[in-house]
C-alpha cells in the first residue's frame, strides 16, 4: 500500500509539473534586483550585529544550520523530510562555501522569495514560507550578525530526495499551491504588543511550520492556525496551540506560556521532544517581553471545534483497566494516584497538552524512551524519567498510555497495542 501510494503521489507531482512548466515556460526567471547596497560600515555596526544576533537566536537559525559537534552556523546537519534528506548549508562568511560572497539582496532574496543567489528555488525545509514575514531591517540585522561569525570552510552536501523531489522545477508548482510571499502587516486594531507576538510567532518563530496538518505534498495552505500536525518525520506530534475551548492547550494562562518557553516547564506540562531543542537553542533566551508578547498572541487564537466521537466499537475499559495496574506499579510514585503529579518536580498527567494531544504519539514515546526535560539557565537541573521500552510490552504501553489519556479528567482517544511499535524509535535514526 505504501509502495502504490508514493507512486500515486509521484505521478501528481510529475503531472503538476509538466502544467506548470508547459504554462510558465521552462526556465527560471531571474528575480529582479535591487540596485542599492548596503555599505559594509553598516554591517559592522556593533549595534546591528548585537541585535542580529538576538533575531538569529529566537528564529532558532542555529538549530538546523549547526551538526552535532560543528562549528555553529557551518551547516552539515541533515534534515529529514517525508521525501528524502536534504543538508543545511554552510552560512558562515566563507566565501567558497558559506555567504562570503552574498549581498544583503541575495540573502533577502533567499529569506523573503524562497530564491537562491542565482535565482534558483529553495526546497521549503528552509521554511521562506514564514520568514518571508519577517521585515527588512531585521533580515538585515541578521545577514550583519552572519557576516560577523568566523568563517567556516565546509562544503554543503546536495540534496538526497527521491524522484521526482530532486527535480527542483517541481518547486515552481508547489510553490503556487502553497507559498504566499509578503512582509508581516500590522493589524491596526489590535495592540504593538499582540502585534508583536504575532509577527515573532507567524514569522521568525516559524511557529506554524510544525504545529499544523500537512498534505501528501508537505503543503499547508493555511498559514497561521497553530491547529497542531504530526511530525512523521520525529514520530512526535506538534500540539494545537488555541487555550480556548478545544484547543491544544486550553485553560493555559499568559504565565503558563511564558514558564514553557522560558524553562521548558509550566504547572500545565514539560517541553520534550523537539521543542525541548526549540527552548533550549532559542525561546529561553527571549527578552521578558517578547515572551508576554508571544503569549498574548497565542491567547488570542479562536476556539477550536468539537473533537469527534471516539470509535467505541472496541473494549477501552479493559484496556485502560490493565494499564491502571501498569501506572500503579510504574507510574503513580512520581506522577501521583489522582495524576496530579508532585510539587515542581514531576509534572502532572492530568490536563497534561502532551498527554492528551490527538495522536497519542507524544505519551507514547515518552513511556517508551524517556523524558528528558530542557536544562535552561532558569532549570539547570530538571528532573527526568526514565525509559521503559525493556520492561514495557507493546500491548503494556498502550495500555497504560490509554489508561492516563483516560483517567481523571482526560477525555483523549484510546492507544493501540499497535500503534506502539512504530513508535520505538525515530524514523530517521
Amino acid at each position: 500500500m505504501k509502495i502504490f501510494l508514493r507512486f500515486v503521489l509521484a505521478l501528481v507531482v510529475l503531472i503538476a509539473v509538466a502544467v506548470t512548466w508547459l504554462s510558465w515556460g521552462g526556465s527560471i526567471a531571474p528575480v529582479p534586483r535591487s540596485a542599492s547596497k548596503v555599505a559594509e560600515a553598516t554591517l559592522r555596526d556593533p549595534a546591528l550585529i548585537a541585535r542580529g544576533h538576538y533575531l538569529a537566536t529566537i528564529g532558532d537559525c542555529a538549530a538546523c544550520h549547526t551538526e552535532q559537534g560543528g562549528a555553529p552556523y557551518a551547516g552539515g546537519r541533515a534534515l529529514a523530510t517525508p521525501f528524502g534528506n536534504i543538508t543545511a548549508p554552510n552560512i558562515t562568511p566563507d566565501k567558497a562555501t558559506g555567504l562570503g560572497d552574498w549581498s544583503f539582496e541575495d540573502f533577502w532574496q533567499a529569506l523573503h522569495s524562497g530564491r537562491g543567489r542565482h535565482g534558483q528555488y529553495l526546497y521549503p525545509v528552509f521554511t521562506y514560507t514564514s520568514y518571508t514575514k519577517v521585515h527588512r531591517d531585521d533580515a538585515l540585522a541578521i545577514f550583519a550578525y552572519l557576516q560577523s561569525l568566523p568563517a567556516v570552510s565546509r562544503p554543503s552536501n546536495p540534496p538526497a530526495l527521491d524522484f521526482p523531489y530532486s527535480v527542483r522545477g517541481s518547486l515552481k508548482a508547489w510553490r503556487a499551491l502553497y507559498f504566499k510571499e509578503g512582509q508581516y502587516q500590522t493589524d491596526a486594531s489590535r495592540s504593538a504588543t499582540w502585534n508583536r507576538g504575532a509577527y515573532l510567532v507567524q514569522g521568525l518563530g516559524h511557529c506554524n511550520e510544525c504545529h499544523i496538518a500537512r498534505d501528501a505534498l508537505g503543503g499547508a495552505r493555511d498559514d497561521i492556525s497553530l491547529s497542531g500536525g504530526q511530525m512523521p518525520e520525529q514520530n512526535w506530534f506538534a500540539p494545537d496551540l488555541s487555550t480556548q475551548a478545544h484547543g491544544g492547550l486550553e485553560g493555559w494562562t499568559d504565565q503558563d506560556i511564558v514558564d514553557l518557553l522560558k524553562t521548558g516547564k509550566s504547572t500545565r506540562g514539560v517541553a520534550f521532544g523537539p521543542m525541548a531543542e526549540v527552548v533550549v537553542r532559542s525561546t529561553q533566551h527571549m527578552s521578558d517581553e517578547d515572551l508576554g508578547a508571544i503569549a498574548q498572541y497565542l491567547r488570542s487564537l479562536p476556539a477550536r471545534p468539537v473533537p469527534p466521537v471516539q470509535d467505541v466499537s472496541f473494549d477501552t475499559k479493559a484496556l485502560a483497566d490493565h494499564g491502571k495496574d501498569v501506572y500503579k506499579q510504574y507510574c503513580s510514585d512520581c506522577h501521583g494516584s489522582d495524576g496530579k503529579g508532585k510539587s515542581d518536580i514531576y509534572p502532572g498527567l492530568d490536563g497534561n497538552a502532551s498527554v492528551i494531544e490527538p495522536s497519542g504519539a507524544n505519551a507514547t514515546r515518552v513511556v517508551l524512551l524517556g523524558g528528558f526535560a530542557p536544562a535552561t539557565q532558569a532549570n539547570p537541573r530538571p528532573y527526568s524519567m526514565p525509559p521503559f521500552a525493556q520492561q514495557l510490552s507493546d500491548a503494556d504501553v498502550a495500555a497504560v498510555v490509554t489508561y492516563i489519556r483516560t483517567a481523571w479528567s482526560n477525555q483523549a482517544s484510546l492507544v493501540r497495542e499497535r500503534d506502539v511499535s512504530g513508535l520505538r524509535h525515530t524514523p530517521s535514526d
